[in-house]
């Protein structure tokens, strides 16, 4: 049985990071129901692009919210839920008369999770955006990048899935906790700005110190340091050098038969001349050879995988960390009791009189 077995939540679809919150909730035992926008003269409301992965392990629903009958059953799923998961902008569920309010009286107990990029209230709140935009505001993304570029995105998992789904999932759970000692359930504010803000929690505590400074690609964990960074091998392939501690970064000069006493750690003015000795160092062989003359080492040196190469790396592999469900794929995580994990494929659709059925 899994952590999260006998919890009932709705998931109102959505793009980003609802649909990969409610993922893990499943992932994690949750029983969840997909309530989906029926297509319009055969074209989906939203972009399928979670697929079979991000829409593993619930079924969808099918629902019209401007009919009063479908609006209705909605309603009585959401009085036997514990909570519900949503990712409309600011009034939208108020609009279709789901609002927070609405399903206190349906459900005292339910945990009302909302996910935004701005959050429900400040200035922003109804305007759009998306990712990059969120983790702009939130002075995240002014620490990403190479010093005299513009800042990198860093795909989109540290403002929709980092500071957004994880978030939410967190904020929901905990008031769920709650809500089995009061009965009364809350509304859950998760904000991408937020969230993204708070993972750079680390960078405020260290800059408060005089530890970090705002120029990109100077500081020890955005590639200034010459031991905290990336390089390119023989063969075009790169390779990952994480060795802070100096033991760490003895047993790489080691590895790349360089004397201590040329390469001192933490003198930054003699960064820059490490950055191109390491450089031309690793750009003399192929990543993979790299790979095996650091293996078991304890040098923090790591092949840069790319999304193919990931799951069949032993480590990987031993793990289960990504299986094969027809589609290849993350595994669920964490996991519990050093039991592998298992996916649960996605299920055949539902009408809204299976679902209610299956609520009973």
């Amino acid at each position: 049985m899994k952590p999260l077995s006998g919890l009932r939540i709705l998931e109102f679809d959505g793009l980003g990071p609802v649909t990969f919150a409610g993922m893990m909730l499943a992932d994690l035992g949750a029983e969840i129901l997909r309530l989906t926008r029926a297509p319009i003269a055969g074209t989906p409301v939203f972009t399928d692009v979670g697929g079979e992965v991000l829409h593993r392990a619930r079924p969808a629903v099918d629902v019209d919210l401007k009919n009063p009958a479908d609006l209705a059953r909605v309603q009585a799923l959401i009085a036997s839920s514990d909570a519900l998961i949503e990712g409309f902008r600011p009034g939208v569920m108020e609009r279709l008369g789901l609002g927070p309010e609405v399903c206190a009286e349906l459900n005292p107990r339910l945990v009302f999770g909302r996910i935004t990029g701005w959050g429900q209230s400040g200035p922003m709140a109804r305007q759009v955006g998306h990712d990059l935009n969120y983790i702009a505001l939130s002075g995240a993304l002014s620490m990403m990048g190479e010093p005299d570029r513009p800042p990198r995105p860093p795909l989109n998992v540290v403002g929709d899935y980092g500071g957004g789904a994880m978030l939410l999932v967190t904020g929901v759970l905990a008031a769920l906790l709650e809500a089995r000692t009061t009965g009364r359930g809350r509304v859950v504010d998760a904000a991408m700005t937020d969230g993204s803000a708070l993972l750079t929690s680390l960078f405020h505590a260290l800059g408060a110190r005089g530890l970090w400074n705002e120029t990109r690609g100077s500081n020890l964990l955005d590639g200034g340091a010459p031991f905290y960074r990336c390089y390119a091998c023989r063969d075009g392939r790169f390779v990952a050098v994480g060795a802070l501690e100096p033991q760490f970064y003895a047993a790489l000069l080691e590895g790349l038969g360089i004397p201590p006493a040329e390469a001192p750690q933490f003198d930054m003015g003699s960064w820059p001349v490490l950055h191109a000795r390491f450089a031309a160092a690793f750009a003399a062989r192929d990543r993979d050879d790299w790979a095996a003359r650091f293996a078991g080492t304890d040098a923090c040196v790591t092949p840069v995988l790319t999304m193919a190469e990931a799951p069949g790396h032993p480590h990987n592999a031993a793990r289960a960390t990504f299986v094969d469900q027809g589609v290849v794929q993350p595994a669920p995580a964490p996991r519990f009791d050093d039991e592998p994990p298992a996916v649960t494929p996605q299920p055949a659709p539902l009408s809204l009189d299976e679902a209610l059925a299956r609520w009973r």
